[in-house]
């Protein structure tokens, strides 16, 4: 009795002590939050965190919010519906793929991939396509294929030759560029393409390589030393429909383009002025970083200048490539980082690469080891060689056979019998193309028992991993909020037409337009261009004519438009004293201006649809609110404010 009661006395310190240690900081209905779990999203969501009582006040009521929503969700079962069920079983097996790699050949892939990253291979190869999971007749077949291409190439011909010509390379892209791919890093090819290239010496023909594309041969015909990452800027322009490099305009705008960069201009006004990317011209042009140990590429001939910049700031002259014609702006080139900078991405990169199959074989490995796996049966196609036909191709096989009960290994404990494997087979079988029935159940019974054995270990993630326990909870909470954010709050402020018409009138005063000006807008580039277009303009002259006058052959004299415009936000007319009339041209930024002030239009509300953006957003802030206050009326929350201002302790 004694003793029974000094195990129940130590249990009950031993949690006391474990509760002194992480505390209850807030209890919404029945669930606790505790300190460390609360710590952990203020870190997270603070750059620069503060301890003080007004920032952990402020903090903690948004935290009230947060999971006063996600009480709601639960409450409504949102956390059972199929849809987001599914969605947090593919967050979870995503997050689980870092806890399920043997570590150490991890290490050694990221070591293989650094290394790889300091050198830039430049290869062509030629393709003949055969599925992964072809039969052996068309596996040959597609061998001997590219065997007799290699032998050829051996024998003298061209690479370039044979993998262009009658029955060469079966690659789309040989059309254009014949099997070259040009310069290539780490993690930029496929790993036993990319490994083939880097082991390959220069000149070489390699043997057969498999990927999951077919048979390559691949010639490697330069290594260099990597080249860093480029951050660059360009100006582009594109060719007119089908004229591509015959479009004489183009090759003559960007020319004109470059004459005033070397004049002085300023970069980013041009790239905004003139560039055709669309994308990139009101970012001054600047572009994705590219190069080593990016997954960003671009065409050979755009590499070739922006590497060719001896410093920042240089730009090319033009050049042409098959999207139009260019100028490239060097603004930074980085060298390859440090292994140790890199560490957390390349190790990202190797776990969803296809070395992660490398590292979670001998994960595996060790996985049996650890939980006493024994094999009892291995000869899984003979015990079903009887009772498997061809309905398995058709996703219609139904077990009949009498050997269900029989043990094919123990693991963790629990035996596995054929009749699970059957059990599975039947629930995930599928329309297949018809191969040797044995090698397919083998096939069948190798992924099973890997699913076995990795299933078990992710099963115990969440109890053997705090981390992963704190991110998946994260996750399972970003999800539920989103989807009730969506349902109760965004959503219904997007479809309820009528309760947005009923806000946007008590609040029209909230979006107003301020007084403008109706305008018409003539930007040039000298004062002589800009006295003409003032008289043109006075006399009644409209933009098409004046371009038509003015433009002189030059795709850059003159750009016009015409609307309302705000003169204190709009920087053309901010200090211009502007009057009802063909206003006389003005100087501002390098440019003439010829404004034509058509009216001045006073300060109004803007109708409904003008403002519906900004409209929704605070219909939706109002809707939000009063769905806040019910579910204060509806969920019991409380919060140990000791605790909380004791976080930073």
């Amino acid at each position: 009795m004694k003793k029974l009661i000094g195990l129940t006395l130590g249990l009950f310190l031993a949690g006391l002590t474990l509760a002194q240690k992480d505390p209850v900081i807030l209890t919404i209905n029945n669930t606790q939050v505790t300190k460390s779990e609360f710590l952990q999203s203020y870190l997270k969501n603070n750059n620069d965190p503060k301890y003080d009582k007004a920032s952990l006040d402020e903090y903690v009521e948004l935290y009230k919010k947060f999971k006063l929503k996600v009480a709601e969700a639960e409450a409504l079962g949102y956390d059972t519906i199929p849809a987001l069920v599914k969605e947090l079983e593919g967050y979870r097996k995503q997050l689980a793929l870092p806890y399920l790699v043997d570590s150490t050949k991890n290490q050694e892939l990221v070591d293989e991939a650094y290394e790889r990253l300091k050198q830039e291979v430049r290869a062509s190869h030629i393709l003949i396509r055969v599925d992964e999971k072809a039969n052996p007749a068309d596996t040959l077949k597609a061998y001997k294929k590219i065997l007799a291409l290699r032998k050829r190439i051996v024998d003298g011909e061209l690479f370039e030759t044979v993998a262009s010509g009658v029955n060469g390379s079966e690659d789309p892209s040989v059309a254009q560029n014949k099997g070259d791919l040009g310069y290539f890093t780490a993690f930029q090819m496929v790993y036993p393409f990319e490994t083939a290239a880097y082991t390959s010496k220069v000149k070489e023909v390699s043997m057969p390589v498999r990927t999951r594309f077919g048979y390559h041969i691949i010639y490697v015909k330069d290594k260099r030393p990597a080249r860093g990452t480029m951050s660059a800027s360009h100006i582009m322009v594109t060719f007119e429909k089908d004229k591509t490099s015959e479009d004489k305009n183009a090759e003559k705008k960007i020319n004109e383009i470059y004459e005033k960069l070397k004049a002085g201009e300023d970069w980013d006004l041009l790239a905004q002025q003139f560039s055709d990317d669309v994308q990139s011209k009101n970012k001054g042009g600047r572009l994705p970083d590219f190069g080593t140990g990016t997954s960003q590429r671009m065409v050979t001939e755009f590499e070739s200048n922006a590497f060719a910049l001896e410093k920042d700031g240089n730009y090319s002259a033009p050049f042409m490539t098959q999207y139009g014609w260019h100028i490239v702006k060097r603004n930074t080139l980085k060298p390859l980082a440090s292994q140790e900078e890199m560490q957390k991405e390349l190790q990202g990169k190797v776990n969803k690469d296809i070395r992660g199959q490398k590292t979670q074989a001998s994960f595996i490995s060790k996985l049996k080891k650890s939980y006493n796996y024994k094999t009892v049966n291995t000869a899984v196609a003979d015990l079903l060689k009887d009772d498997v036909d061809s309905t398995l191709f058709l996703g219609k096989w139904k077990y009949k056979g009498e050997n269900g009960e029989t043990i094919l290994f123990n693991y963790a404990n629990t035996a596995y019998k054929l009749m699970d494997f059957v059990n599975h087979i039947e629930k995930t079988q599928r329309r297949r193309t018809p191969k040797a029935i044995d090698q397919h159940v083998n096939s069948l019974y190798t992924e099973w028992e890997k699913e076995i054995i990795i299933g078990y270990e992710e099963s115990l993630l969440e109890s053997k991993y705090p981390a992963y326990r704190a991110l998946m909870q994260e996750y399972h909470d970003g999800v539920l909020l989103y989807e009730i954010m969506k349902d109760s709050i965004w959503d219904k402020a997007v479809k309820d037409t009528t309760g947005l018409k009923a806000f946007y009138d008590q609040n029209k005063t909230n979006y107003m337009h301020p007084n403008r000006i109706d305008a018409n807008v003539y930007e040039l580039y000298d004062k002589k261009t800009a006295k003409k277009t003032f008289k043109m303009v006075k006399k009644g002259a409209d933009a098409k004519m004046v371009q038509e006058k003015i433009s002189d052959g030059s795709q850059l004299n003159l750009r016009a438009n015409s609307g309302l415009f705000d003169p204190t936000t709009d920087e053309r007319f901010i200090g211009q004293d502007l009057a009802k009339k063909t206003n006389k041209p003005y100087a501002l930024n390098e440019k003439f201006y010829v404004v034509k002030v058509n009216e001045f239009v006073p300060a109004q509300p803007k109708s409904l649809k003008e403002a519906k953006g900004s409209v929704i957003q605070d219909y939706q802030n109002y809707l939000e609110n009063n769905w806040l206050e019910s579910l204060r009326e509806k969920h019991t929350i409380t919060v140990n404010q000791d605790v909380l201002y004791s976080l930073d302790k």
